[in-house]
């Protein structure tokens, strides 16, 4: 299988690289293909430009856009891996989203209905946050994570989500909830036969 994983996050020894390396390891040794997206890295340009608005709509998109999408297209499935900052993902990952996911390519409209068009392609979400699950439960903020990235993106745009998972109190992991997380994931690509 094809696995694409779109990552966010500047520091090298932070919780998601390890979990980032944790996934990488684990696809490699059961033969699947890998290719790494990370934006950080890449130095990839988060602002949508008049021009990339225009162009989106004649379905002209700027070279680094179109190198994105050639990944997302080759991709069986699809990982995100990014911190949740302020609520929401960091710039350069919404940035990644504002550019990347194009009208005609992600989505169109035929007669005024939206359809999505990244059908057949499985995604998992892995994010990590500082507050405790408690805590964006008691004021709806669990809700609102998963509503405005699950279906307010992915979903909209014909993906299908297989896991959506939200590591708390990641500012400070211990080593057992590091472990742990590390073998939810691997857990969740082994139930969803991803293996070979």
């Amino acid at each position: 299988m094809k696995h694409l994983i779109i990552y966010a996050h500047p520091g090298p020894e932070s919780l998601n690289s390890h979990l980032k390396q944790t996934l990488i390891e684990h696809l490699w040794d059961s033969g699947h293909e890998v290719v790494v997206r990370d934006l950080y890295q890449l130095n990839f340009s988060p602002v949508l430009s008049l021009e990339d608005m225009q162009g989106q709509r004649m379905g002209i998109v700027a070279n680094d856009v179109r190198q994105e999408q050639e990944f997302i297209a080759w991709a069986d499935h699809i990982t995100f891996i990014y911190p949740i900052w302020w609520t929401g993902m960091p710039a350069i990952m919404k940035g990644f989203i504002d550019r990347v996911f194009s009208y005609g390519f992600a989505y169109r409209y035929d007669q005024g209905v939206q359809k999505g068009l990244l059908t057949g392609k499985q995604i998992t979400v892995i994010n990590t946050h500082g507050k405790s699950k408690a805590e964006y439960e008691e004021i709806g903020m669990d809700k609102a994570l998963s509503l405005t990235s699950d279906k307010g993106i992915f979903t909209y745009c014909g993906l299908e989500i297989n896991n959506h998972f939200f590591f708390d109190k990641a500012d400070r992991p211990l080593p057992e909830s590091i472990e742990n997380w590390s073998g939810q994931i691997i857990s969740t690509y082994k139930c969803n036969h991803y293996e070979k």
